[in-house]
């Protein structure tokens, strides 16, 4: 594979598509790689088209490309699929998914991964992903879909379910962590040692050391001492509490979980300073991010700033067109023969075979291989297992149509069944459906007699 045919699935997503096309184009060996731009924005498009040829110039690359909102033309063939959309925008999805169970008196911080606001996303995004895998079917059955798009686990689960597109789910949330707790110990991250797994955004550091030795006990020493990043007081009191370290950001971890936003409670709030609202302020500033790039763009002379960013879809391209081994985290169902009744080859021994977990892979020429790590701590086992529930639930009402399951989901929330009562998570649940109207699957929309 010499240059390989990459499509970039929701590529109006200028700012995290230009991180991702300097990574790809910065590999010599990639740099003529025919590139596909698919949006159905295509204001976003053209931006993302100018935004490809001037980092391709940038770090001397020259790879074919184009655009389309076509998408059929964008997947004919391609090598790797890499996607990430967002059914639903900010306007109305996101700011649905929050101001709706505001009414109930449920705050959120992120609502992309668990919780009431996960669950919609879930609903609204598998389907889409399934459509396109359907297309992948026909069109590049090879390929490697690289998939940015959350509800992570919730996603992977529905596809590995309906599809055999290979798929891996991507996050950054592992190295990111790694390079924070490398700054507040002082070492240099590229020193450190470590082995997470788990699921996404709750995997657990298993193994962090430097020189071979644990640097658990230097942040333990910091947790109790309270000196700790303010933004990051959420994980390190559960590392107090659970003696491990959680990969994802305290703002998502908050609400995982039921001990830091409850009703009455502003002490916690102020205590552990959780960012309530957080994503709805981050897609603003996302939207402002973008109208500056466009203003950039517009200055033939201005400089497009180009570094490789922590991502794994470059290096995963790159070590499958050309053999380098690398490891990298990746989202994959727990045993490759879940879908023929599991067993033998879970690679988390004490999580469901039919789940989605983060685990390191191997990545060479033969794609990615997991690996088993065999018996999480179980306290952390227990834990997760309160997250896929939820995820498990939405799945089957993906999966089968009932929506009935959509209301145990929210049911089986922790952060939705510390803060309402059950006539509150029903009410809610259906106010939420209603609001969400066609952007389900017909079969989950809002029926009165759902309630």
């Amino acid at each position: 594979m010499t240059a390989p045919k990459i499509a970039m699935i929701g590529a109006g997503s200028t700012v995290f598509a230009k991180n991702l096309l300097g990574d790809i184009l910065s590999f010599e060996e990639l740099g003529g790689a025919d590139i596909r731009l698919f949006d159905i924005n295509q204001e976003r498009l053209d931006v993302t088209e100018q935004v490809a040829h001037r980092v391709a110039k940038m770090v001397g690359a020259a790879p074919t490309v184009s655009a389309t909102t076509d998408r059929e033309r964008a997947l004919d063939g391609a090598d790797f699929v890499i996607n990430m959309i967002q059914v639903g925008g900010y306007k109305p999805a996101t700011v649905t998914d929050f101001e709706v169970p505001k009414a109930y008196g449920l705050r959120q911080t992120i609502a992309d991964t668990l919780g009431v606001g996960g669950i919609m996303r879930a609903l609204r995004t598998v389907p889409v992903l399934l459509d396109m895998s359907r297309d992948m079917e026909r069109l590049c059955p090879d390929t490697l879909h690289l998939n940015y798009v959350n509800p992570m686990a919730m996603n992977i689960w529905g596809l590995a379910r309906q599809t055999p597109i290979k798929t891996v789910g991507l996050c950054h949330s592992v190295q990111h962590t790694a390079e924070e707790l490398a700054k507040d110990l002082g070492i240099p991250v590229e020193e450190i040692d470590y082995l997470a797994a788990g699921i996404n955004h709750m995997a657990f550091y298993l193994k962090f050391e430097h020189e071979g030795q644990s640097l658990y006990p230097r942040l333990m020493e910091l947790a109790n001492s309270g000196k700790v990043p303010e933004w990051n007081r959420v994980r390190y009191e559960m590392l107090r509490r659970l003696g491990y370290f959680v990969t994802e950001s305290s703002e998502h971890f908050s609400e995982y979980v039921p001990y830091f936003i409850k009703r009455g409670r502003e002490d916690l709030i102020e205590r552990f300073n959780v960012p309530l609202d957080e994503y709805p302020r981050r897609c603003e500033s996302q939207i402002g991010g973008w109208e500056d790039l466009k203003k950039t763009l517009a200055d033939p002379a201005a400089d497009l700033e180009v570094k490789r960013s922590v991502e794994y879809g470059s290096l995963i391209i790159h070590s499958m067109v050309t053999g380098q081994p690398r490891v990298v985290y990746g989202n994959v169902m727990n045993s490759p023969s879940a879908l023929q009744g599991g067993g033998a080859g879970k690679l988390i021994s004490n999580l469901p075979d039919e789940c989605c977990v983060e685990v390191p892979c191997l990545v060479d020429r033969q794609g990615l291989q997991p690996t088993r790590i065999g018996k999480l701590p179980p306290q952390l086992a227990a834990l997760m297992q309160t997250n896929i529930n939820v995820q498990a639930l939405t799945v089957e009402a993906l999966l089968t149509g009932n929506r009935e399951h959509i209301y145990h989901a929210v049911m089986l929330d922790p952060h939705a069944s510390t803060e309402l009562d059950l006539d509150q998570i029903w009410a809610l649940t259906g106010d939420l459906l209603k609001a969400h109207g066609d952007w389900l699957p017909e079969e989950l929309r809002f029926l009165q007699a759902a309630d």
